[in-house]
């Protein structure tokens, strides 16, 4: 049986050598190296890419060098399980081993003068020979045949799958199992390649997850329209977890009322029925091996040769571009266009037809579970932003145009034609924040939106998220109400089987039971208007009544302030700060200090470190010959800072020196409320003036004229249990703690971590009178503590010592 933990810990160190091995061998190879800048270039021209060549090129060795590992992978699961009876690497037994032995001789004794490149390339066309194996080593997609290993680091990827351990006497990775258990592949797919991870954003659904989306999307889908009919397809498949689920069900239900057909016929017609697409050209490769090998085990099939040629419906493709937008709201322009034929351009990877044909038909179940970071490469992300303008919104999580891409690929209900089912697991960031607003008021009123369930609680492996289940039609929404489950508590601990946890036990048990109200979670039926509005708020245990109650307070923050936001946006902050400078300068007019929000807490600023200020007290910004014999080292870092139109400070001719971002008016009245932006609690906390605030401590700004006693009485609502229990509900939930399995665990609500912004607070309703009088002997008792803490009666101290002058060159390495 194969180790997976230990296969994949020994495969990263081969996948660095192999990586550096390819990232060479282009560089020897003018055609090769010609071949990839062109086909960067040719995407570049479409508009699909915005990425440098160098990172682009990045990612295509990262790919390939994977795909290289995993054909390995696949011979050796192949040969292990007796499903060939010649290996080509080793084999688990000796036997096996020695006939890998003698056709590695023969071949060598046929072509003496070629390397274990070319004996590896041949065995993996010898593979794509069997029935079912020629999707896997396909020479036009598989980008092992375009940039291929030297032969040294051939002989290094050959060896590995030979080692034996010298106390067994047996082979270090043993793939044999029974039946053929392929699950160990999805750890391969998530964690083998750390930038393709990334880039990705890799992530299997866990099977008790992917089993009750099943159950709710492809079970009634089955119930309309039947086994011989259905369609089920997984726009973003991965490696296969849901398509594996699929199949299985398909297959035995075709098994049970068709038994006079074969098995393979009946495996084949199941295949039929599932479809997938990833833009991930590994996940693909995986998601079709692990199929065939299910096709293989429900034949009964003991030999490759003795199967059909089993065909896969999954392709590599990007969900988002590639085939025909259904519902093609308003899309105007070009996008118009690309309703109809799907966008024209294709990788090397992707099988442009075959992704088309998929992407080209409707389906009576779409579930998945699409990835939830945000696109970093700006003409893609421009890409999308102008084909799903109803869900993607400011800096948008592909949360967003997925769940309209789910949708669009349901069957759409008319002429008797039941709607398709929908069911994905997400991030629930949309909920909350910002970009989730078009997602939630232009797009989701449009469709019947069924069920939202909170899985935040939820102990999910690989999940270090918060996220929600949603389920819908594709229909005009018929309900006046959507079924949702409410979180109250978190699971308290790691359950030994997350199937069983707490929280995922408790949805199970309530989904169906409108009313219910348990330790860990409650269900109602909540009308369908509030999930038209942004932000959601589901907090069960009536938390939701609360939220709304407090909303009916009319008089809101932003009334009563002139402006809310950063105090300022360095970039390059460490250039300016004391313990980098303070060599060069003592200069205390220079200095201010810092409040960042990690350290605002508990009615405090915190440490505050020193860092230098290139302003006036009225934010003019001080000349270079003050500055630059004291910063001139930072001189090239600063001014090769980006501005907003994507030039360095030198080319568009700004100040090297100054911030990045400074609001004038902001920064010039003294009195501020800070709080921190990222923190499990409301941190608010007064301050007079003289201090730079970063970004991560935002600032509330009354109106000129305002007294210190109005700043006090707003400071006391903004720190109540009541505006911590608002600002829970309506800011993002951004997890807690994530633990070896990747799941986010906490034992208490006090854990999560939420984002605080501007736009959510000052939407904050007030009461009169305010709690202005407890508000002052707080803020007084915090302050009368900073004065009594180390650093400030050391400060206070060093204040009082003679030392050198404001103008001397030196400095003390005391920083106080």
């Amino acid at each position: 049986m194969i180790d997976g933990r230990k296969l994949l810990d020994r495969l990263r160190g081969l996948q660095t050598r192999l990586v550096s091995d390819l990232r060479e061998r282009i560089d020897a190879q003018p055609e090769v190296e010609a071949g990839l800048r062109a086909e960067w270039q040719r995407a570049r021209e479409t508009g699909r890419i915005g990425q440098t060549y160098a990172d682009w090129r990045e990612d295509e060795i990262a790919q390939a060098t994977v795909h290289w590992v995993l054909a390995c992978v696949f011979l050796r699961f192949i040969e292990d399980n007796g499903l060939v009876e010649r290996p080509w690497l080793s084999g688990a037994t000796r036997h096996q081993r020695d006939l890998a032995q003698d056709r590695h001789d023969e071949f060598f004794r046929a072509r003496p003068l070629d390397s274990d490149r070319d004996y590896l390339l041949a065995c993996f066309e010898d593979a794509a020979r069997l029935p079912g194996m020629g999707g896997l080593f396909d020479r036009t997609h598989n980008p092992l045949w375009r940039l291929s290993l030297s032969g040294d680091g051939a002989v290094a990827l050959l060896r590995f799958w030979q080692q034996v351990n010298p106390d067994t006497g047996e082979l270090d990775h043993d793939f044999r199992c029974e039946p053929l258990d392929t699950r160990f592949l999805g750890d391969l797919y998530q964690d083998l390649s750390e930038p393709v991870r990334k880039k990705y954003a890799l992530l299997q659904t866990p099977e008790f997850v992917e089993e009750f989306i099943l159950d709710r999307t492809l079970t009634p889908a089955l119930a309309e329209v039947g086994y011989r009919e259905i369609r089920l397809i997984d726009p973003t498949c991965g490696s296969g977890h849901f398509l594996l689920g699929a199949f299985r069900r398909l297959f035995d239900l075709w098994a049970a009322n068709e038994p006079a057909r074969n098995l393979p016929d009946l495996a084949q017609r199941a295949l039929d029925a599932v479809y997938g697409v990833d833009i991930n050209p590994y996940a693909v490769a995986i998601a079709r091996f692990r199929l065939t090998m299910a096709a293989i085990v429900a034949a009964g099939i003991g030999r490759l040769a003795d199967a059909p040629d089993f065909q896969v419906r999954i392709a590599v493709g990007d969900s988002l571009l590639h085939g025909r937008r259904f519902n093609a709201l308003d899309l105007g322009g070009e996008a118009e266009n690309l309703a109809g034929a799907g966008f024209g351009h294709a990788y090397a990877t992707e099988d442009l037809e075959a992704v088309n044909r998929i992407l080209g038909q409707r389906y009576h179940a779409v579930v998945g579970n699409p990835p939830y970071i945000t696109v970093k490469d700006p003409a893609l992300n421009g890409l999308y932003r102008g084909l799903y303008k109803d869900t993607c919104h400011m800096k948008y999580s592909l949360v967003a145009p997925f769940t309209e891409r789910f949708f669009d690929l349901a069957v759409d209900a008319g002429d008797q034609r039941p709607a398709g089912y929908v069911g994905l697991i997400v991030a629930d960031s949309f909920m909350k924040r910002e970009f989730g607003k078009k997602l939630i008021e232009n797009f989701l009123p449009r469709v019947d939106l069924t069920h939202v369930i909170a899985t935040s609680g939820a102990y999910i492996p690989g999940h270090g998220t918060p996220t929600v289940i949603l389920f819908g039609r594709n229909r005009r929404p018929l309900e006046s109400v959507v079924r949702t489950v409410m979180g109250i508590k978190g699971e308290p601990a790691t359950p030994d089987d997350p199937a069983k946890g707490l929280v995922w036990t408790a949805i199970l048990e309530q989904l169906e039971r409108a009313g219910s109200v348990g330790e860990f979670v409650s269900v109602s039926d909540v009308p369908r208007g509030v999930f038209g509005r942004h932000p959601w708020s589901i907090g069960g245990g009536g938390a939701a009544d609360l939220r709304e109650f407090l909303d009916s307070h009319t008089t809101l923050l932003r009334s009563r302030l002139h402006e809310i936001g950063f105090g300022c946006i360095i970039s390059e902050e460490e250039a300016f700060q004391q313990s980098t400078v303070e060599r060069i300068s003592t200069d205390s007019a220079l200095w201010r200090d810092l409040v960042v929000g990690d350290t605002v807490r508990d009615w405090g600023l915190g440490r505050l470190d020193p860092i230098l200020f290139p302003y006036t007290s009225d934010i003019t910004l001080i000349e270079e010959s003050r500055l630059s014999h004291r910063l001139w080292w930072s001189r090239t870092l600063l001014g090769n800072r980006r501005d907003f139109g994507n030039q360095t400070y030198f080319q568009a001719g700004r100040p090297w020196w100054e911030y990045h971002q400074i609001p004038i008016r902001r920064n010039q009245l003294p009195l501020s409320i800070t709080f921190a932006d990222i923190a499990t609690h409301n941190h608010f906390v007064l301050d007079r003036g003289g201090k730079v605030f970063n970004r991560t401590a935002p600032v509330i700004k009354l109106p000129a004229g305002a007294t210190e006693d109005d700043h006090l009485a707003l400071l006391g609502l903004l720190n109540s249990s009541t505006a911590c229990f608002w600002l829970k509900q309506v800011c993002h939930n951004k997890g807690s703690t994530v633990d070896q399995h990747g799941a986010r665990q906490r034992t208490a609500p006090f854990e999560d971590f939420y984002a605080f912004n501007g736009t959510k607070v000052q939407e904050f309703p007030l009461v009169d009178p305010p709690p202005t009088d407890l508000a002052s002997q707080l803020d007084t008792l915090a302050r009368e503590l900073a004065e009594c803490l180390p650093a400030a009666v050391l400060a206070d101290a060093k204040a009082k010592t003679p030392g050198p002058s404001a103008d001397s060159s030196g400095g003390s390495d005391d920083q106080g």
